[in-house]
């Protein structure tokens, strides 16, 4: 790694920057108002032209030489150190501009302003913004690529892409306009290697992972990390083994563990070490590795690591389980050491399921494994452990046992990086604030600054930086805070909010804090002033000034904030005020898509919903790829009744992000109330949504996947498909479930075993709460009588078959899932239902349980009889309830007389179901008489069940 100062100190790096033109400096660089950037770029036009057709070559390399070492310069001095050695500003400036502070600054927040996109903003006060700026500027240039056909025409492609990436870092939000060049580029490239039959750097494709999980594709990012796994070797499972975790453990339980080897380590003795064959970077087994300090749990409980089972059974064996032979020798206490890159491919793994897995206990208990691998190694590289200790600390600041160290070991890395970042007072040209200590005038540090020879080289940091995207310093001070806000530490986050100068998270601060008015006047004096001297019109540098009321601050400052987009959004939030959304909106140039999104949950609020839809397109108009917006836009087209709109809404949202449950059950709602005709108009589930082959894709049920072209149920079966999706993915809820029940009965034919499923899976969610409420009892009616009409006739059972567990055989899936249901789910569930006991008996007369159908028949009776108001009312009610009764006494005798003297299952032939059945039916009839003479004696019924009797008696 050349050192970027003698570079950047060349004859064309000089041109480039404006300092020698044919020996003379450009007087034009010394003034923001030319655009510096731009001059640069026109700068390389110049330079360009005077490099003849066969020079071309030298060209792109010696600017891409120049922009790569601008940018690991930038890289160096904001996220991992250590100091530069020399001042960016000398080095990139004229001496006129750079030893004059006031130039310095002016042209520095010019900068600043020409970073922002799509109205997202740059952190204000990046040090040796001048270096990244010129490594955007000529790695961006044409002229710093490589013709395609050249070899090195991936290179040029690959810088581009790299400082295009960390410029979408540096903003606070992502850019859809820059996040399209990034991934035009990546297809470009990918397209590329193809042609060229070439194969891909396992560098990069970690790299390409990384930008993906920026992005918020995290499925994508975990096909680039196998691939990369596939070239580099590594061989690594997520699986458990016996262990203790607290000091005080008796019994050795499961525990989860990464087993993890790279390919290509070797051993020397019993200690492994990496060799240099995939890396560049080697760490030497005779010399000391320099890594960040790790801090101890130091906990009453806990142990510091796992302490795993020494027993040989403990260790999982290759051919029982989906652990290769060479992690299955592996101690977990003792593991080799992996390259560097290998880690890497384990903390990128973690980074993706933690986005696509939701915030909670198993997600992190998931994720800590990987961390804690990749700790485990004695020999690493010094940015992958640091990134390593900052994986873990996320992830330990959410249990009580550990917050301490989390937040502690995470106040380290900031200390670290800003030890590590900030040059001595002498060189220190910087804007950012420096961080009074008590043992350094210039930094403070948790921990003792390193000394020289304790500190890693900036190549071995800068090794794998781009693979990582570690955090800036900000980023990384900015998050302690945000740890300090959610633990309760609000002065101690405002306290770094402020001396970092975030206005916006100082106002959210106090805003949370129910300090509305403070949040509201530290807002108002970024963006307003009361004085229009040019010297009062620059952004506020300090606290807000308590003596300043917001009614005095009416002048806009000129010019305004590079995040004066989001502050006026801010400022809406908290006076709920239109206007400023519509601010932000104008002097972003149109391009703020929060803005939009703000107004059109103000407007969804207030039940403006066209205006609310506007919103939302115009914001979509800015970026296309945010699928909150699209779900947003869909949830007020359903509101609004434009079902055609949300359709095409969650369609697009899926499109984004396959696995969101709820965006698939609102566009089966939606599609359920397409007008019949909707396809033929063009707006069905075929035009709108990625589906168009779900349901032929689909083999659950053969009835579902054979249909004709012109199907009048195309858009119920696409809701129906919809609607398993969802269920998929969020199992646990019921609403889903029961939408999916309601959208497969509508079917024809039905889909019968997915009805079971979704009656099955209801009854799992809702039945401790509703009972037997959450049983469709028509529903399953049905699913009855198709069994018993599509199954042959009913047969007695044999002397080796268990009687209970005796099953249909017509359709042998979906009859055994409906006998499992109702035997297993429903029947231990009934209480006060005579439909669903009458369902188990005629499930168990079709089986040939004659005891057990008898018995259902006796419960059914006593649920009927128990009912109140049958015997001393007379209103319509009481009637119908009385009705009810005599239908259920004549049918009990009925099955008395018709069941009572078959052989009970499972016996012999003296064994009958019920002996004394004739007397017990007389008994009941008696009995509902005797309840019912004084008010229904002069009724049918009465009638009825005295006619009953007489039979059961043999009297005619």
């Amino acid at each position: 790694m050349s050192d970027p100062q003698n570079i950047l100190g060349t004859r064309d790096a000089s041109f480039l920057l404006g300092k020698c033109t044919s020996g003379t400096p450009d007087k034009k660089t010394s003034t923001a108002k030319d655009g510096w950037m731009q001059r640069v770029t026109e700068n390389i036009d110049n330079l360009s032209k005077n490099y003849h057709d066969g020079d071309v070559g030298q060209l792109y390399l010696r600017l891409q030489k120049i922009g790569i070492a601008a940018l690991d310069a930038f890289l160096q001095s904001n996220v991992t150190g250590p100091p530069l050695h020399w001042k960016s500003a000398e080095c990139i400036f004229p001496s006129r501009v750079a030893n004059d502070p006031e130039k310095l600054r002016s042209i520095r927040r010019a900068l600043i302003q020409d970073l922002s996109v799509d109205g997202e903003a740059v952190y204000q006060l990046i040090p040796n913004i001048e270096l990244f700026c010129l490594a955007k500027s000529v790695l961006n240039h044409p002229a710093s690529v490589a013709p395609e056909s050249a070899p090195d025409y991936v290179d040029g492609c690959w810088a581009r892409v790299t400082v295009n990436f960390w410029h979408q870092k540096l903003l606070t939000e992502n850019a859809s306009s820059l996040q399209q060049i990034i991934y035009e580029d990546l297809d470009h490239l990918e397209q590329h290697l193809r042609n060229h039959s070439a194969k891909e750097d396992a560098s990069r494709l970690v790299q390409k992972a990384t930008i993906h999980t920026q992005h918020g594709f995290d499925q994508k990012a975990r096909e680039y990390l196998q691939r990369a796994t596939e070239i580099t070797g590594l061989d690594f499972v997520l699986t458990g083994m016996l262990g203790k975790r607290t000091k005080f453990q008796e019994n050795e339980i499961s525990q989860l563990v990464v087993l993890a080897k790279s390919a290509d380590a070797k051993t020397l003795g019993t200690t492994p070490v990496p060799t240099n064959s995939i890396d560049e970077i080697a760490a030497d087994v005779n010399k000391v590795a320099f890594k960040p300090d790790e801090l101890n749990l130091n906990d009453d409980t806990l142990l510091e690591s796992i302490a795993f089972s020494e027993t040989k059974g403990n260790f999982p064996s290759a051919n029982e389980s989906n652990i290769s032979r060479s992690l299955a020798t592996l101690d977990p206490s003792n593991q080799p050491n992996l390259q560097p890159l290998d880690s890497i491919i384990l903390l990128s793994y973690a980074s993706s399921i933690t986005n696509t897995s939701p915030s909670d206990g198993l997600t992190r208990e998931e994720t800590l494994p990987y961390a804690t691998r990749v700790l485990h190694d004695k020999c690493l590289n010094w940015q992958v452990y640091t990134q390593a200790l900052l994986v873990r600390s996320r992830i330990e600041g959410y249990r009580s046992r550990t917050i301490e160290r989390g937040v502690l070991q995470l106040q380290a890395l900031v200390d670290q990086v800003i030890v590590e970042t900030t040059p001595n007072p002498s060189a220190n040209t910087s804007a950012l604030p420096s961080i009074q200590v008590q043992d350094d005038p210039g930094t403070s540090s948790f921990l003792p600054r390193p000394k020289p020879s304790e500190s890693a080289q900036a190549k071995e940091r800068l090794a794998y930086i781009h693979q990582l995207a570690s955090p800036t310093r900000w980023e990384l001070e900015a998050e302690l805070a945000s740890r300090w806000v959610s633990l309760g530490g609000l002065r101690t986050a405002l306290e770094i909010y402020e001396r970092l100068q975030m206005w916006a998270e100082v106002a959210l601060c106090w805003a949370a804090n129910d300090r509305e008015d403070k949040a509201k006047r530290i807002l108002h004096q970024q963006l307003y002033t009361t004085k229009t001297t040019e010297e009062l019109q620059q952004p506020r540098t300090s606290m807000d000034d308590e003596d300043v009321s917001v009614e005095d601050l009416t002048v806009e400052r000129t010019p305004l904030p590079a995040e004066a987009p989001r502050l006026f959004c801010i400022l809406g939030d908290l006076e709920k005020s239109p206007s400023m959304y519509e601010k932000a909106w104008e002097v972003s140039s149109h391009r703020y898509a929060r803005a939009q999104r703000s107004l059109g949950k103000y407007f969804f609020s207030q039940g403006e919903l066209q205006r609310a839809d506007d919103a939302y397109a115009k914001s979509l108009r800015v970026n296309a790829l945010s699928h909150s917006t699209w779900f947003s836009l869909g949830c007020v087209r359903l509101q609004s009744e434009n079902w055609a709109g949300a359709v095409d809404a969650f369609g697009r949202a899926i499109q984004i992000e396959d696995k969101d449950a709820e965006s698939w059950s609102n566009m089966a709602a939606a599609l359920i109330q397409l007008p019949a005709d909707a396809n033929s108009n063009g707006a069905d589930a075929n035009r709108q949504s990625p589906n168009d082959d779900l349901v032929a894709a689909d083999g659950d049920d053969e009835d579902i996947s054979s249909k004709p072209k012109t199907d009048p149920q195309k858009r119920i079966r696409s809701a129906f498909v919809a609607l398993k999706r969802a269920a998929a993915l969020k199992r646990e809820s019921y609403r889903i479930w029961q939408n999916l029940l309601n959208v497969a009965v509508k079917l024809s034919p039905p889909p019968y075993s997915d009805i079971v499923i979704a009656q099955r899976r209801l009854i799992d969610l809702r039945s401790n709460i509703e009972g037997e409420k959450c049983i469709d009892v028509e529903v399953m009616e049905g699913l009855l009588a198709h069994l018993i009409a599509v199954s042959p006739s009913s047969r007695s059972p044999s002397e080796n078959e268990d009687p209970g567990k005796m099953t249909s055989n017509g359709n042998t899936s979906f009859g055994n899932m409906l006998i499992t249901l109702i035997q297993q789910k429903i029947n231990p569930l009934i209480t006060t239902s005579r439909r669903l006991h009458l369902l188990v008996a005629k499930l168990s007369l079709h089986l040939q349980l004659p005891a057990a159908a008898l018995e259902a028949y006796e419960k059914a009776w006593r649920c009927t009889l128990n009912t109140a108001g049958w015997e001393d009312g007379t209103d319509a009610e009481a009637e119908t309830k009385w009705k009810d009764v005599v239908d259920a006494t004549l049918e009990l005798v009925d099955a008395y007389e018709s069941l009572g003297e078959r052989i009970k299952e499972g016996g012999n032939e003296r064994d009958l179901v019920e002996k004394g059945w004739r007397f017990k039916a007389r008994s009941a009839v008696r009995g509902v008489l005797g309840r019912g003479k004084e008010v229904w004696q002069e009724s049918e019924g009465f009638e009825r069940l005295q006619w009953r009797l007489k039979d059961l008696k043999g009297d005619k």
